[in-house]
């Protein structure tokens, strides 16, 4: 059940992508899209929970509190790290500051300032989230 949710947001996700993004061009549809790859990864949280077995320990229902718990648990499994360090991202991205670059054009661009550092947010870019999400959903398989 939990893992056919997972799936339903990754279809609605790879629309956003691959269909909206592709007529529309907009920031608007990045952001929906970041947003929808958040949704997807916080799913899965109670998927590696429960592959987590023994090891995981009673937490706050506080989705920072479970990330730090699967960071120590899933440490040394790089697909995993990096689903949560795009998460931490993607749900750090709200609050952030944001400039829109050649909206509704080919080269569509969401600059983004994170942790102190400039994050170009294009096709290219969700291109490589993508891949790594696409690896992270196999490692839950």
């Amino acid at each position: 059940m939990l893992f056919e949710e997972i799936i339903k947001e990754k279809i609605s996700a790879d629309h956003l992508l691959y269909v909206s993004l592709k007529y529309t061009k907009t920031c608007d549809v990045i952001l929906n899209l970041l947003s929808r790859w958040k949704i997807m990864i916080d799913t899965s949280f109670g998927f590696l929970i429960k592959k987590a077995g023994k090891s995981w320990k009673p937490v706050p229902d506080a989705p920072r509190a479970k990330v730090m718990q699967l960071r120590k648990i899933y440490s040394n499994e790089p697909v995993v790290m990096d689903a949560l360090d795009l998460y931490e991202f993607f749900r750090d991205i709200e609050g952030l500051e944001k400039a829109r670059e050649s909206e509704f054009r080919k080269g569509v661009n969401l600059r983004v300032i994170y942790k102190g550092k400039v994050v170009n947010i294009n096709l290219e870019q969700l291109a490589l989230y993508s891949q790594i999400l696409e690896r992270f959903i196999s490692y839950l398989k």
